[in-house]
């Protein structure tokens, strides 16, 4: 790969995670936001019976994880992305992944839904940063001269 042909690719790379990362981000800043100012269902339309057998009584720490790990992450993520940091790859790495998990952990507390189909399109979503963070790490290491 041509030194041109890489700065483009790693461009690309960039660009595509930021802009996933920003989407991810502005949702869970506001998802989150709405959960921890409403944890009884006041402002999203969520029972509170779906949390029994869970560690929780309300909304309030799924929002407050919501807002801060897929959140405030995923934006701190885009920054080094469009900084063309080294930890960028590494950090869309870990933002997919982070997506992923709290999805598995939210179908395991409230199952599975479809309506509204939002589990499915996070699912995807975190699939598809993962998959962008593993080619971006991947594509760093055959580079000539990249520690990464």
């Amino acid at each position: 790969m041509t030194r041109s042909s890489s700065h483009s690719a790693q461009a690309r790379f960039a660009r595509a995670a930021g802009a996933l990362e920003v989407f991810l981000g502005v949702g869970a800043l506001a998802g989150g936001a709405a959960l921890m100012l409403g944890p009884r269902g006041e402002i999203l339309p969520l029972p509170v019976s779906a949390l029994v057998g869970s560690p929780f009584d309300t909304y309030f720490v799924p929002g407050l994880v919501l807002f801060g790990v897929l959140g405030l992450g995923p934006l701190v993520a885009a920054g080094l992305a469009w900084r063309w940091h080294d930890l960028a790859p590494l950090a869309t790495c870990a933002v997919g992944i982070a997506l992923l998990v709290w999805l598995a952990v939210e179908i395991a507390i409230v199952g599975f839904s479809m309506t509204p189909p939002l589990q499915p399109f996070y699912l995807l979503l975190g699939v598809a940063i993962t998959a962008l963070g593993i080619a971006w790490v991947g594509s760093r290491a055959q580079r000539p001269g990249s520690a990464a």
